[in-house]
């Protein structure tokens, strides 16, 4: 299977070289140090050994800087932040033949989230993540594997990836299932590759269980610079979480993706994973776009649309906001 890699940060780094190591054909699209570094030793997999050192396997990885020199491929794996998605959207044509299938692994709602969900039949789009409609007319929902990731990943130099925990990978169609032809082959493809796949019945539910939690502690730790036990040891500020959690709740009650937990449960899981950072609180300390409206502003977009009032999200919003434009990590309207 020919397959091309778009974001070779850590969790896209991380498939790149398990996909190169099961005998894929591995190309990625990077630039400037990473890019150097890909073309001169492949992609670099930095993994724990029995003995509580480190294993590094150089993975032979094709480095291009335009998908115009990679060709069409089988799969495209897009694995960027969704604050970039409306650059890249128009260029990944150059990648995507008549079979291409293109796995999404973005965090937060994805443009394709409407396709297929029986609750919206007829709308496709959301503003907050596709302005316009654009990145769905670039990018057909008919092509699109979600996925959604349980693991944990770091890019700690260019052209390096070093997996930190978990092998989880869910995948399905927006439209239903994970036994299509299509969706077996990448299972197995990844599988080989030595994650734990899981074909799920509905993608959209999995990425709205793991918004549940990412939609208040990714903000609420960019906002205050702590790591996530902190922010649960507070009872005031984990209450806030909570009342959020409930509105969320509410919301995907109402789209068909009930949550058969309590927050209280989901803030318990969280907490054993300890004094961890999150993707935005690194994205905020190191002056990175913060991908607050595939995060936050999509779901008080569905709200709208679906009749729920969210005053504590949209305070949660408000505050996260004001800061990233202060640091010029938002746009401005």
């Amino acid at each position: 299977m020919r397959i091309c890699i778009y974001g070779l940060g850590a969790i896209g780094g991380l498939m790149a070289a398990r996909l190169g190591v099961a005998g894929h054909v591995v190309s990625a699209v990077a630039r400037g140090a990473t890019l150097a570094s890909v073309r001169k030793r492949g992609m670099v997999l930095v993994e724990s050994d029995p003995e509580g050192g480190e294993t590094r396997t150089e993975v032979p990885v094709i480095a291009a800087d335009r998908l115009e020199d990679l060709g069409p491929q089988d799969l495209v794996i897009l694995s960027i932040k969704s604050t970039a998605l409306g650059e890249v959207a128009p260029l990944l044509g150059a990648a995507l033949g008549p079979e291409t299938t293109l796995l999404s692994t973005m965090n937060g709602i994805p443009w394709w989230f409407f396709h297929g969900l029986s609750a919206f039949e007829g709308r496709k789009t959301l503003e907050t993540v596709d302005p316009g409609g654009g990145v769905t007319r670039a990018l057909d929902p008919d092509r699109v594997l979600g996925c959604v990731t349980h693991l944990a990943a770091t890019a700690p130099e260019p052209g390096v990836a070093r997996w930190i925990a978990g092998k989880g990978l869910f995948i399905g169609e927006p439209t239903g299932g994970g036994e299509t032809p299509r969706a077996r082959a990448i299972c197995a493809a990844l599988s080989e590759a030595g994650f734990d796949v899981t074909a799920v019945d509905s993608i959209q539910r999995e990425i709205w269980l793991k918004l549940w939690g990412n939609m208040t502690m990714n903000p609420v730790s960019a906002l205050t610079g702590a790591s996530c036990d902190r922010i649960l040891d507070d009872p005031l500020l984990r209450a806030f979480l909570s009342r959020c959690m409930v509105e969320a709740a509410e919301v995907g009650g109402r789209i068909g993706i009930p949550i058969d937990m309590d927050p209280e449960g989901r803030h318990a899981m969280t907490r054993k994973l300890g004094a961890f950072r999150t993707s935005m609180l690194q994205d905020a300390d190191a002056g990175k776009p913060l991908e607050l409206d595939a995060l936050v502003a999509a779901v008080r977009e569905i709200a709208g649309q679906v009749g729920v009032k969210t005053p504590n999200i949209d305070a949660l919003f408000g505050m996260i906001r004001v800061q990233a434009r202060t640091r010029g990590l938002y746009p401005e309207d």
